[in-house]
């Protein structure tokens, strides 16, 4: 994988791994709320976990190969624990230059 390809594909993977938390959120809100369905749940439950390993072996893959040091990568890792903490990553590491795919090539 060139390192533009890892960019994008982390910058796409973290977005989805935010938006899969907005479902899941939005489902355990009305499972638990005003206790209507389930449905959310059974829906972005195993959805955002999908998007969640992903999220997961993309950030090892771009880490390798833009050659991040441990504590970014650590950092990225962490980031997919919180809720969105993932999109908030993604613009500290565009800001400071981490995700600059020419650095890395």
């Amino acid at each position: 994988m060139n390192p533009r390809t890892a960019v994008q594909l982390f910058r796409a993977v973290a977005v989805a791994e935010a938006i899969t938390w907005v479902g899941l959120l939005t489902g355990m809100y009305v499972k638990y709320v005003p206790e209507t369905t389930e449905l959310g749940v059974k829906v972005f439950g195993p959805i955002h976990g999908a998007v969640f390993v992903l999220y997961v072996v993309v950030t090892l893959l771009t880490a390798r190969r833009l050659r991040w040091s441990p504590g970014t990568a650590l950092l990225a890792l962490a980031a997919s624990v919180p809720p969105f903490a993932t999109v908030v990553f993604e613009v500290w590491a565009r800001r400071t230059g981490r995700l600059e795919a020419v650095r890395a090539a």
